[in-house]
């Protein structure tokens, strides 16, 4: 009973963290939105912002919570400690704050010590855990393509989807979550000396919720079945994870055709296809020139779409307003960037998987 009431407690709070898009309440969820808010609470611990935040759009917010839920949460072969540290070095390499404090606190917490911020400091011959440090250093290397790691794995081939899987979804929900949410899991306006309270709360429902062992699959009928796409093929021998991914690719893919003209999507592709990890420049001027060879009203949306996939970071207000001015709603906002944030996820995904 406790635990419901510290849950029910914190869902405004965490609906408030939300920018740019109005994000739907806990008491006004229908249908699929209202399935994934209750599945949060149970399997995750509290209605987390990062999976919340795509409420305007059902497709993607399903979707960010199969690909959650099925390499993070449920119980597998790979430690939930070596998945923290792949989620803490991912938001490293993309300069997410705000999930770089939740993992680096989940692994503190699983595993007292300073391994979270040896990863935050990038001082990795610190981190105690071998394991952890192994699969922090995978990722670092991993997250540039021609800095990929000399050996092919750190760790059990059983243990591919978990941790790659795991290395997707952060990738793709770093990008979200610098667009939608602030740096700290905070409120706005409220004390930076609320944080350590905060965060002490949250990783013990977070604790609390990974202890009642989520069942594989078990949410996976929220989208209709789908083929694997051949740049997950890393998925394949893990069939949940495989599920989870092939569903979430298809729905992520349906809202960014509705959200999105195909020569947009066509460019932003064609982009990432040559990018190799590296921040496309200072600011936001190299964007400039792919942007401009779109028609006028299409280039809002192609210049949210193409920060979102290389520099997630720069994004701000003026640029989603701009798409917004141009005829995006918080729907196609949510559909925009989850494409192009899933586009550039999948795409160090593939990089890093090297099979023999």
């Amino acid at each position: 009973m406790h635990r419901r009431l510290v849950q029910s407690s914190l869902r405004g709070l965490s609906l408030l963290q939300v920018r740019h898009v109005k994000p739907v309440g806990f008491d006004a969820a229908r249908d699929g939105v209202a399935q994934v808010y209750r599945e949060l609470e149970r399997d995750f611990g509290v209605l987390a912002p990062p999976i919340a935040l795509h409420s305007p759009a059902t497709g993607p917010l399903a979707a960010s919570w199969l690909m959650l839920r099925e390499t993070m949460l449920v119980a597998g072969v790979a430690a939930r400690t070596t998945k923290e540290g792949v989620a803490s070095a991912v938001s490293v390499a993309n300069e997410c704050p705000f999930c770089l404090r939740m993992h680096s606190a989940m692994l503190h917490s699983l595993a007292p010590g300073r391994d979270g911020e040896a990863i935050r400091d990038g001082r990795l011959e610190l981190v105690a855990d071998p394991g952890v440090r192994a699969v922090a250093g995978w990722v670092r290397d991993g997250a540039v393509r021609d800095t990929v790691g000399k050996t092919r794995f750190p760790f059990a081939a059983e243990q591919l989807p978990e941790l790659l899987g795991s290395v997707v979804i952060m990738h793709y929900l770093n990008r979200m979550v610098n667009v939608f949410l602030g740096p700290v899991p905070l409120p706005p306006g409220a004390p930076e000396s609320s944080l350590r309270p905060v965060l002490k709360v949250l990783t013990w429902l977070l604790r609390s919720a990974a202890r009642a062992e989520p069942k594989a699959g078990g949410t996976l009928g929220l989208l209709p079945a789908a083929p694997l796409p051949a740049d997950l093929a890393w998925a394949a021998p893990h069939p949940q994870i495989a599920a989870a991914f092939s569903r979430a690719s298809a729905a992520v893919e349906l809202a960014g055709r509705a959200a999105l003209p195909d020569g947009v999507r066509a460019l932003v592709r064609d982009t990432v296809d040559g990018w190799d990890g590296r921040p496309p420049g200072l600011g936001r001027g190299w964007a400039d020139a792919p942007v401009a060879t779109r028609p006028a009203e299409e280039q809002p949306a192609a210049r949210l779409a193409l920060l979102t996939a290389l520099a997630a970071y720069t994004v701000d207000a003026t640029v989603v307003d701009a798409a917004r001015a141009a005829g995006a709603d918080d729907e196609a906002l949510v559909g925009i960037t989850a494409w192009a944030s899933l586009t550039a996820a999948r795409r160090v995904g593939a990089w890093m998987y090297r099979p023999e």
